[in-house]
């Protein structure tokens, strides 16, 4: 996947006003090695820790808006201050990261760096934190609103039933019913049925 070095200069552009004294105190006291990569489909951050002399690296995707970007980079902090604590010798989301997480985002929300709708998503967040940074479809739901507009684009959960669509990649289908938290839907070339979060975007074809 494709990389870009950030130069600490540069990093403001990516995050909300305010705040990025407190992301470089984290990024320089643990040497935290900072990439920003394309898009990717099934995550939005992801950490790893040092070893044969790499030291702490962190990637985040660029294309997030500015409040998930900040969200996402909280979440991987998290990860390497449980790491610091406890090593490998824990689940990668359990209880000790959890704690980690709460706490470093409660420092984040008392700032009043989020908008209210985001702070509040976030103050239900705290209780339980989702161990996926996308596993907070309410959350991920509140911070779409902050979004630069797609023309053409819609998530399922916008488009009515036995609407026409397409994915990445050219694939067309017709939008079913909704199925507890999924949406069945049906490729058009092989009529075999998927199910698709809510949130998923999509270009629409035909409403």
């Amino acid at each position: 996947m494709p990389k870009q070095e950030v130069p600490l200069n540069n990093l403001a552009h990516y995050l909300p006003s305010n705040c990025l004294s407190e992301v470089l105190f984290y990024l320089e006291k643990y040497k935290i090695h900072l990439t920003i990569t394309r898009k990717r489909q099934t995550i939005l951050g992801d950490y790893r820790h040092p070893h044969q002399n790499k030291t702490h690296r962190i990637s985040v995707n660029g294309n997030l808006n500015k409040y998930s970007f900040l969200i996402t980079l909280l979440h991987e902090l998290a990860h390497l201050l449980t790491f610091e604590q406890f090593g490998n010798r824990i689940p990668p989301h359990g209880t000790e990261w959890k704690n980690e997480f709460g706490e470093i985002l409660y420092k984040f929300i008392v700032q009043k760096i989020f908008p209210k709708p985001i702070e509040e998503a976030l103050q239900k967040t705290l209780k339980n934190p989702a161990a996926s940074s996308c596993g907070d479809e309410n959350l991920l739901r509140i911070l779409r609103m902050y979004d630069p507009k797609k023309e053409g684009i819609f998530l399922i959960e916008q488009i009515k039933e036995e609407a026409i669509f397409s994915i990445k990649g050219g694939k067309s289908f017709i939008r079913g019913p909704k199925i507890r938290t999924r949406y069945k839907c049906k490729e058009i070339a092989t009529s075999k049925l998927y199910l698709f979060s809510g949130l998923y975007e999509v270009t629409l074809l035909s409403n």
